[in-house]
């Protein structure tokens, strides 16, 4: 039977906790930047004091939402249904035009601060209300662009990666976030129907067989997306944007082990990043054909660190690589939460660097990548360590 959730989960602090550590992830958000500026047009209201950073490239930045059944597969949650994704297509836009992306429905926000346990400093309205730099279904600007692919974290909705993803359409990239259903804390789909995470009451059983199902799974959810987006008949009106020869894909936590799940069993992704995430599902000993790969995280995924995978994940890598940490990060800082965080009022010091600065990082290195391996454009701030750079360490293992 499928679980909905009609804006109130149960109470599961505790499971939350488990499930977070599991995974290797904080529980609690991070520390964040000052206010950026709101993009014209956005309101003064409560509802949207949290503002995420504007993107720094060229163009303005729409985003419009996808519903895509997989009719061939059941989902691996819930076998009754087949599977089904959220899909968020960030992209360059040619205007301004249009009502502001809303960041999270009402009902994601509640659930999110439920799993979170922060009700005492932001509401949901608040959350919801977060403003960012896309445009709903904004005039695109003409032209063939890279899709990169982003898949999120474990229990984390989609749009907090929103920073990145608007990073990237801004510069030139049309941008495919995924929701996978019943692997977040909450996602709303058509109909007003809110799928809750399924997948975290089975791993906080302690069923140590969930995380490589959750990355292989993801993987398969990858590869239908890019189906869907690349076939004859593409599910999405502006399909005509993508070049299908250059594909990418990042993901953060276990969504960085599904960008590599994703490349094990699809050709079309030429280059992937790994974003503080374990190997669950591990790189195989023969490699990934030759195609790029950057592993980027915080310094506990170092050489000989407490996360064996990466070393081995490292050594199996056989094409262009990278391995680098950012001195001063925790887990969430690849993604939005320090941001809404800080704004929030949240407190953590967990982190000893703003996440202003991490953001910059995130996007400086994640940008560089696809630049290089999508665009053919060289970028030499992934070739050393930089003076204007002192928080990236490069590791030659």
């Amino acid at each position: 039977m499928t679980r909905t959730f009609p804006g109130v989960r149960r109470s599961a602090a505790a499971v939350t906790v488990a499930v977070a550590m599991a995974a290797g992830a904080a529980p609690l958000v991070l520390s964040a930047p000052a206010v950026a500026t709101p993009p014209a047009g956005a309101e003064s209201t409560a509802a949207a004091r949290i503002v995420l950073p504007a993107p720094t490239g060229a163009f303005a930045v729409g985003r419009e939402s996808l519903h895509l059944v997989d009719r061939s597969r059941a989902d691996p949650w819930v076998p009754g249904n087949r599977r089904e994704l959220m899909v968020s297509m960030f992209y360059p836009a040619a205007t301004e035009a249009g009502p502001p992306a809303r960041y999270l429905t009402t009902a994601e926000a509640q659930l999110f601060i439920e799993d979170r346990g922060v009700g005492d400093f932001v509401d949901a309205a608040t959350l919801s209300g977060t403003r960012s730099a896309a445009r709903e279904s904004a005039p695109p600007r003409r032209g063939r662009y890279p899709l990169v692919v982003l898949s999120p974290g474990f229990t984390l909705h989609r749009h907090t990666q929103t920073h990145l993803a608007e990073e990237l359409a801004s510069r030139g990239y049309v941008v495919a976030a995924i929701d996978h259903a019943y692997e977040s804390s909450g996602t709303t789909f058509p109909g007003g129907r809110t799928l809750g995470c399924v997948a975290c009451d089975i791993a906080a059983e302690a069923d140590a067989t969930v995380y490589p199902q959750v990355s292989a799974g993801r993987g398969r959810d990858a590869s239908f997306v890019l189906d869907r987006l690349t076939g004859a008949r593409p599910a999405w009106r502006h399909a005509g944007l993508i070049d299908r020869t250059r594909i990418g894909m990042v993901g953060h936590s276990i969504g960085g082990n599904a960008t590599g799940s994703t490349m094990i069993g699809d050709q079309r992704v030429r280059a992937g990043i790994n974003m503080d995430g374990t190997f669950f599902d591990p790189i195989p000993a023969a490699g990934l054909n030759g195609r790029a790969f950057m592993m980027l995280g915080t310094t506990e995924h170092a050489p000989g660190g407490r996360d064996t995978s990466w070393d081995q994940a490292w050594t199996n890598l056989d094409g262009w690589k990278r391995w680098l940490s950012i001195t001063g990060t925790g887990h969430l800082s690849f993604c939005d939460t320090p941001v809404l965080a800080e704004q929030a009022g949240i407190p953590s010091g967990i982190t000893p660097i703003s996440a202003d600065r991490t953001v910059e990082l995130v996007r400086t290195y994640v940008t560089a990548f696809f630049d290089k391996h999508l665009r053919g454009t060289d970028r030499p701030v992934l070739d050393a360590p930089t003076a204007a750079n002192p928080e990236i360490v490069f590791h030659q293992p």
